[in-house]
């Protein structure tokens, strides 16, 4: 645990920035304009169409404030990224209990939006793992939400709600304990009904981590992952070897839980290759600094606005879609799920993660995965090219029908094509729309379907 000293500094820095940040609330501008974040960086990933904001900074609000490894959490403020965050765990001998898989991510976004990675079989969604939050409400006011205070609806409406109903400035999450290792066997498969018949049994094993990749329709792979206190070697993937081709080269492996944790970060799990980035000379003159999450969304972002690849794309006569999506499929339909994907959506390699609700008395309003059932999040990024044009979203739309049709959900950061009807029955509309009126009367704050399906 932090020394109680610098605990109660930290404590009350923090206070000092939450009583700087209602001051600029109170002056952030024109009323009648809304209201959102100032930032640099972003993990969404849908274009936007933005109207005039008044925009918010919560930049200073980046620090773990204290670790307590023996009760089991740490206390950060919500703009921390995971990077900080698990450099600051790990001394400690604890980690978050689920650690999303890109660097840049931040605790508040995490929760805010949807965060998953290879605990969540065992410990949820990063949702899950919030034992309290602090959320700054578009009109100044701080409220302490815990899953039993007053507050308790905001607490279970938070996840999901995008920064629609306020800001998280504070979360205490969950830890887990570490070793120093992380030994890695991959189970390949030839078959989907074995491969998911294997995964439903991880749920009940002994792993500490269970993800997998589907490479092909008969390359599946499956990767469970234990602590371990000694390696008599380890692997690097952080800068020359790329971590998913060892998937197909090695059936064990040893990292270090801190390179375990960020495999999949320097290459962007293997999207990396969008930019030449996986050919070794590149490689070498991109160098290890720049080989990670934050480097190519900077330039998918700016590819996005200068529209390169589109123009390339018309040069060629050709027409293209970008389908970046996770889905959460319920487990006994996840075989059907992934014919379809390979059948009508043909973007490969996909990851494949298990989920669970964690607990059956703790209902997310705006992500309802029901808690006696085992699911399986499916992750596709790609552009599909096509020599014919299709309406727009046409392919996202394709997926979106297929997971209301199997009762799964997906994520909203990335492009939505829903209908209002089909959105309300899919995230809890009726309950978000009281949370509204609780927390956001005056709306000045974007409404979660004009923000995640019309991108305003």
């Amino acid at each position: 645990m932090n020394a109680p000293s610098t605990a109660a500094t930290e404590l009350a820095t923090h206070a000092r920035r939450v009583q700087a940040l209602r001051e600029q609330l109170r002056n952030a501008g024109e009323a009648g304009v809304p209201l959102g974040l100032a930032k640099s960086s972003s993990n969404l990933f849908r274009d936007r169409h933005e109207a005039p904001k008044r925009r918010l900074d919560l930049h200073d609000f980046c620090h773990v404030l204290q670790v307590d490894a023996e009760a089991g959490w740490v206390d950060v403020e919500g703009l921390c990224s995971y990077e900080a965050l698990v450099d600051a765990t790990l001394p400690h001998g604890v980690m978050p209990a689920v650690v999303p898989q890109l660097k840049s991510i931040t605790a508040a976004g995490a929760v805010a939006g949807v965060g998953i990675e290879a605990t969540s079989f065992r410990q949820g969604l990063v949702h899950d793992t919030v034992l309290t939050l602090d959320v700054l409400l578009p009109d100044g006011e701080v409220v302490h939400c815990t899953p039993d205070n007053p507050h308790r609806a905001l607490f279970f409406g938070f996840p999901n709600s995008y920064g629609t109903l306020g800001y998280a400035l504070r979360l205490r999450l969950r830890t887990l304990p570490v070793k120093a290792f992380v030994q890695v066997q991959h189970q390949r498969h030839q078959h989907p009904d074995a491969y998911f018949c294997a995964l439903a049994g991880q749920f009940h094993g002994d792993a500490d981590f269970v993800d997998g990749v589907v490479f092909a329709p008969d390359q599946l792979v499956l990767s469970a992952a234990r602590f371990v206190d000694d390696a008599p070697w380890h692997s690097d993937y952080s800068f020359e070897k790329i971590y998913y081709r060892s998937l197909l080269e090695r059936e064990t492996d040893l990292l270090t839980t801190r390179d375990y944790l960020w495999r999949w970060d320097t290459d962007w799990f293997w999207c990396s290759k969008q930019f030449g980035a996986q050919h070794p000379l590149l490689r070498r003159l991109i160098g290890r600094q720049r080989l990670n999450s934050r480097t190519y969304a900077r330039w998918m972002h700016w590819n996005a606005r200068l529209g390169l690849s589109r123009r390339w794309a018309r040069w060629r006569g050709r027409f293209t879609e970008s389908v970046i999506q996770d889905v959460d499929i319920p487990l006994v339909y996840a075989a059907e799920f992934l014919q379809f994907l390979l059948r009508e959506i043909q973007i490969l390699p996909i990851w494949v993660c298990p989920i669970r609700a964690v607990d059956a008395r703790h209902r997310f309003v705006l992500y309802p995965l029901r808690a006696d059932t085992p699911y399986v999040n499916f992750g596709f990024w790609d552009v599909i090219d096509s020599p014919v044009p299709q309406p727009p979203g046409h392919f996202n739309r394709r997926v979106e029908r297929k997971v209301m049709e199997l009762g799964g959900i997906k994520s909203l950061y990335s492009d939505s094509y829903f209908s209002r009807e089909e959105f309300d029955r899919a995230y809890g509309m009726p309950d978000y729309a009281r949370l509204k009126a609780s927390y956001d009367p005056q709306h000045r704050l974007l409404d979660l379907y004009d923000k995640c399906v019309l991108r305003a």
